[in-house]
């Protein structure tokens, strides 16, 4: 019996997570977290085989939870489920030591089997994150300015791009205001973007959004 902690901020998302999950004689799951704290915290008093885990989550995010959890068990598997297409996150899980990165519009086909090779010891990567991948050591970390970001800039990044305001993106993250334009200033300095505009055209020009 293959043992899954669930970690997602929708209730109704991992009930259905839950459904298509146990219906496989194969898996368990044994405990069901609303937020990164939660999944942390069970898995650092707990044993489980494979951590399912939402990207975005209030507070301490996916990204933060995951290194968390390597940190507690390095060889702990961690499968990331993320609403946000491949190109946005991607590489970056996976260089954070996820076993896979799946989307939530194709995890009712592919999550059971992505389990079952995280269980086994293997990575789940899809052609399309393999592709990702290639393109990425080709080019070499630093070929975009968005690389240099770190994962929470480029979370705040990719909210602003998406036209949220300053207001918007804090109440998201469960972070000050104050913070977010921290974050903000860090960005322009690092990515030489410096209105809200174009790193709006940024991200469409890049399919970051």
């Amino acid at each position: 019996m293959i043992r899954v902690l669930l970690a997602d901020d929708h209730k109704i998302v991992r009930s259905g997570l839950k459904q298509i999950l146990e219906s496989d004689p194969a898996i368990n799951v044994v405990f069901e977290a609303g937020n990164g704290t939660e999944a942390v915290d069970f898995v650092r008093n707990n044993s489980v085989d494979v951590v399912v885990m939402d990207i975005t989550m209030p507070g301490r995010n996916g990204l933060d939870a995951l290194k968390d959890l390597k940190r507690i068990n390095a060889g702990l598997p961690v499968l990331v489920l993320s609403m946000h297409p491949q190109e946005q996150y991607a590489v970056r899980v996976l260089r954070a030591g996820a076993a896979g990165y799946i989307t939530k519009e194709s995890a009712p086909d592919e999550l059971v089997a992505a389990i079952k090779k995280a269980f086994r010891g293997g990575k789940y990567i899809s052609t399309e994150v393999a592709e990702l991948l290639a393109v990425h050591i080709e080019r070499g970390e630093i070929s975009e300015p968005h690389k240099l970001l770190s994962d929470r800039e480029f979370e705040v990044f990719l909210l602003i791009g998406l036209g949220k305001s300053l207001t918007e993106i804090g109440e998201e993250l469960s972070i000050s205001v104050k913070t977010v334009s921290t974050y903000r200033t860090r960005i322009i300095e690092k990515t030489g973007i410096s209105t809200n505009s174009s790193i709006t055209r940024y991200c469409v020009q890049r399919s970051l959004s």
